[in-house]
């Protein structure tokens, strides 16, 4: 759980994680918004106040252990998502390797989740906007919100701003709490080896949901 601690020179460098999303009750609850929803749920389960507003996000802070801790869902709109998150990195003087960005991923069935060191944008214009506001570098980590692809012909568009049934809606729920569970993991022993636990889990969930229907 969290303490009240402040955050000094003497602390670790914190942890910057950042939540992809649409703001506005119009977006909320829908496919595209998996990031906020990620954030959200991990800072109630530690106790942490999203309730200031810092470089156009939604923004709280705190410690998990003895791990200070940044959360943020920026407020840009998905597709100007860089524009916050390379503004708290740079504010808070962050290596690129204390930033984690929470996304929904089509790729990945409903429900399973990966957390990945570094990697491309995968046509998602969120990732886009934080590559370009990171000047290009990719060497942050994702964790990667499986939503599954959109049936038959379906616009990709329309089915990332749809929100999910009740079954998808159950699995993703049970992904949430599973990922907190994760980055927790990935605050007490690192990034790699957090990443090895928790990828090996969701590898054979994976396998379990891959054929069933979104």
């Amino acid at each position: 759980m969290i303490t009240r601690r402040c955050f000094c020179s003497s602390a670790p460098r914190p942890w910057l994680f950042v939540g992809l999303g649409n703001p506005g009750d119009k977006y909320k609850g829908t496919r595209h918004n998996v990031g906020f929803e990620m954030i959200d749920a991990f800072a109630k389960a530690q106790g942490i106040e999203m309730n200031t507003l810092n470089c156009k996000a939604i923004f709280g802070q705190g410690f998990v252990g003895d791990a200070p801790l940044l959360l943020a869902k920026p407020q840009t709109y998905m597709n100007l998502s860089g524009e916050s998150t390379g503004a708290l990195a740079a504010y808070y003087k962050l290596p690129l390797n204390r930033v984690i960005v929470f996304h929904d991923d089509m790729d990945l069935p409903c429900g399973v989740l990966r957390l990945q060191d570094k990697g491309g944008h995968g046509s998602h214009n969120g990732l886009k906007s934080v590559i370009y506001h990171f000047q290009g570098n990719r060497e942050f980590a994702r964790l990667r919100i499986g939503i599954g692809k959109p049936p038959g012909q379906m616009d990709p568009k329309a089915f990332l701003l749809q929100k999910f049934n009740a079954s998808a809606r159950e699995r993703i729920d049970t992904a949430l709490q599973e990922g907190v569970e994760g980055l927790k993991l990935l605050l007490l022993k690192g990034l790699t080896e957090g990443a090895r636990r928790f990828n090996t889990e969701q590898k054979y969930k994976h396998i379990r949901l891959q054929t069933m229907p979104t």
